[in-house]
């Protein structure tokens, strides 16, 4: 719930604070920023401290940072406070889906299937939740978060029985800090990277810079990337695996990246249309759902490296293209037109659907056969966890 929590308030912290649009998008850089660097060390971490401390830690940080955030009283401060939080949810995201397969007592299946209902509806209440809180003040939603993540962390400490217990096999094999960095000298994982890198700034340009140009209150807000997380998580969780139990995963890519920029590039013609760009928001949902799961399990299979490995680097260069999305998008708004941002978005997710189809050689391998639940809903877990 906390993903989408803070998004339909970027306007209002924007007026209540006398912040400029770029100032306010620097909340998601930050973030970001801070996420894809940590990304690089998150394995390290986790491999000697083991599963539960390391989640303990990532939701101890996000408690304290998005509690301060909702306590500041200048933009400049949420910024700060907003990159201690990305450094609390790398810890965090890397590590909870091994954590919960570890720990099902009834079998993984089951507990798999309750996780990715959990998580699509998580994803899905967060701006809505986000839009009620917000209606009353924008420090809502920050602490909002701060609640929320408390609650998760005092299940932990109540519920989570200790590394060895949880998973029956001790911790995992210490890996080396460079590993990440390493890892992605792969010809395979560096195609996938590259892409991704540049999807992601045409995600974060439908996020983050939306609810500018929609012009709605809090409220509206919500409810509008409360039909985007549905239309995300349905698609993760039920259409993405369909596709490529159909299709190699390549040309799900080779279908799906063209139809978001399309999306995009409809969304900058209706700017000046709230209904219509409503509906492309909603669409683009449906799109991004498809993309962030197949793209994850592309890197799941592309190389032979441990998954925590291959999965930080691939997640540190997305969250890194995600970084410079929002004040990037905030900026061509000003200095060309308010629609602007989602043709540049456009062009960009075209970038990466040019690397796939040139990378194709290095991607074979991806082509291999459907994934178990387990790397299914690791795929799920890390796409979605932006």
């Amino acid at each position: 719930m906390g993903i989408g929590l803070v998004d339909p308030i970027l306007p209002a912290i924007a007026e209540s604070l006398e912040a400029t649009p770029t100032e306010t998008e620097m909340l998601f850089t930050s973030y970001l920023l801070v996420t894809g660097l940590a990304m690089f060390g998150t394995s390290w971490v986790s491999s000697r401290l083991g599963a539960k401390k390391t989640l303990l830690i990532g939701l101890g940080i996000i408690v304290v940072f998005a509690a301060a955030a909702g306590l500041s009283q200048n933009v400049e401060s949420i910024i700060g406070f907003r990159a201690g939080w990305g450094l609390g949810n790398a810890l965090f995201i890397s590590t909870a889906l091994a954590t919960i397969v570890g720990a099902a007592a009834g079998g993984s299946a089951s507990a798999i299937i309750l996780y990715e209902a959990a998580l699509g509806l998580g994803i899905a209440i967060g701006p809505l939740l986000g839009g009620l809180l917000g209606h009353l003040s924008w420090r809502g939603p920050f602490l909002g978060t701060a609640a929320l993540m408390a609650v998760g962390l005092i299940a932990i400490i109540v519920f989570l029985n200790d590394d060895a217990d949880a998973s029956g096999a001790g911790r995992p094999e210490p890996t080396r800090l460079s590993a990440p960095l390493r890892a992605l000298r792969q010809p395979a994982l560096a195609v996938l990277a590259g892409a991704s890198l540049f999807y992601n700034i045409g995600f974060f340009v439908l996020l983050a810079y939306s609810p500018f140009p929609l012009g709605f209150d809090a409220l509206g807000l919500g409810f509008t990337f409360f039909g985007w997380g549905v239309a995300l998580a349905v698609t993760s969780v039920f259409l993405a695996p369909a596709l490529t139990a159909r299709m190699r995963r390549t040309t799900v890519l080779g279908i799906a990246l063209p139809t978001l920029a399309a999306v995009l590039v409809a969304g900058g013609f209706a700017i000046d249309e709230p209904g219509w760009l409503v509906v492309c928001i909603v669409v683009g949902g449906l799109v991004l759902g498809v993309l962030n799961t197949v793209l994850t399990e592309c890197v799941m299979e592309a190389t032979d490296l441990q998954r925590s490995v291959a999965s930080s680097a691939y997640s540190a260069v997305r969250f890194l293209g995600g970084a410079v999305a929002p004040p990037a998008a905030a900026e061509l708004a000003r200095l060309i037109a308010p629609s602007a941002p989602y043709f540049a978005a456009a062009g960009s997710v075209l970038v990466a659907f040019l690397i796939v189809l040139f990378g194709h050689r290095a991607l074979r391998r991806v082509n291999g056969a459907p994934e178990p639940a387990a790397v299914e809903a690791e795929a799920i877990t890390v796409g979605d966890a932006a």
